[in-house]
């Protein structure tokens, strides 16, 4: 059942009966400000951040990804996901190379080192992770989880 349009105006930024705190990007964009905040203080005592750890989960879960399936999947310009995949190949976490079928895309895995890096870094995180969701069941993460996959197939692609 959605919401008729007209009780939406609340929630609707260009409307006089708008209120931030019933904005669901409101609250999106603090959730994830105060997740970004203590994953990056985390993040940092083993030398990652986000967008690293955002590479290192894709690729660990994808095994190897082109350039363009991380950027896809981390949602990020192509030009700021090849920086980072090189800063990190400079690291020693990742690997690069050409792929078979075509050699305009490169391909990047995991090394080693990267690989513990992802156990580390989920060593580290995990309690956050706990904390966060503490209350939920798994029924209300499956559910969050629809309605944010919902709200992004509604948006525009970048």
């Amino acid at each position: 059942m959605s919401i008729p349009k007209k009780r939406r105006n609340r929630y609707n930024p260009a409307s006089e009966d708008f209120h931030k705190e019933e904005f669901p990007f409101y609250w999106l964009a603090r959730v994830y400000g105060r997740y970004a905040m203590a994953m990056e203080k985390l993040l940092k005592r083993i030398d990652l951040d986000i967008p690293r750890w955002r590479v290192l989960n894709i690729l660990f879960e994808n095994d190897d990804s082109s350039i363009s399936e991380i950027s896809e999947h981390a949602v990020a310009k192509l030009s700021t996901i090849t920086k980072i995949v090189y800063r990190m190949k400079d690291d020693g976490l990742v690997e690069t190379s050409q792929s078979t079928q075509d050699g305009r895309v490169t391909q990047v895995s995991l090394t080693a080192a990267g690989r513990q890096a992802f156990f580390d870094m989920h060593e580290l995180t995990d309690e956050l992770f706990q904390k966060s969701f503490q209350g939920l069941t798994e029924a209300q993460l499956r559910k969050l989880n629809q309605v944010l996959a919902n709200i992004f197939a509604n948006l525009p692609e970048h």
